[in-house]
Parts: C-alpha cells; structure tokens; sequence
C-alpha cells in the first residue's frame, strides 16, 4: 500500500507523462484539444480516476471518453514504460465538468457586476 504522499505523486506523474502522449502520441482526431484536468491514485496504485475535459465542453464528452476507452491499453502501456512501477494501475477516465461549471460561474458574476454598474449609472442621474 502506497503512502498517500506516494499515491499523489505518482498521479503527478501521469497526469504530466498522459499529457505528453495526448500531444505527441496519440493521433485520434476524437482526443484532439482534450486536457487532463486531475488524476487521483487510489492506495493501493490499484487505479487511476482521469479527469478530461475539452474546449468544446460537455458536446463531446461522450466521444471524448470512447476515445479514451479504446486508446486505454496503448496509454497505459506507454505509461507502464515511462513510470516504473511493479503493477501499473488501471486507467478509468471520467468527464469532468468544473471547468464548465466555473465559466457558467465567471459569466454569472459578470453579469452581476454590469447590473450593479447599469444601477450606480441611473442613480447618478437622478
């Protein structure tokens, strides 16, 4: 059982190695402009959760994950030769919806600080 310092750092790792492969690597056009948003290693390096997000958002999230699901042996196979480890993980990919989820709350506040701003103007002109 890995140390939870260990398990962190080892999802550092992947995060930074699957990151390079997506780039350099992998040429399926359903995992193009995909990110790596967080990876977290269970104690027991039994599994890897990947979070992926993409610029176009949750519209492809379903073709992003299929992707993933069928490029799954050759990442963790290249993953396997670039971080040595006894027994290499399990690769699960999941959607993450946060960056979504923040844009939704940065254009929400904007638009609140345009109507405090609309108001200040018509009070001024009372």
């Amino acid at each position: 059982m890995a140390s939870q310092g260990r398990a962190f750092r080892i999802a550092q790792r992947i995060k930074e190695e699957l990151s390079t492969l997506l780039i350099f690597q992998v040429s399926d056009p359903a995992l193009a402009n995909v990110f790596i948003t967080h990876v977290k290693v269970d104690r027991e390096l039994a599994y890897a959760d990947i979070y992926v997000s993409a610029l176009e958002g949750v519209e492809r999230s379903e073709e992003i994950l299929d992707g993933f699901e069928r490029a799954s042996g050759f990442l963790r196979r290249q993953l396997a030769q670039l971080i040595q480890l006894r027994s290499f993980p399990r690769l699960r990919f999941n959607w993450d919806p946060m960056p979504e989820n923040a844009d939704r709350i940065d254009r929400l506040i904007a638009s609140l600080h345009k109507d405090d701003e609309a108001e200040a103007e018509t009070g001024e002109d009372e």
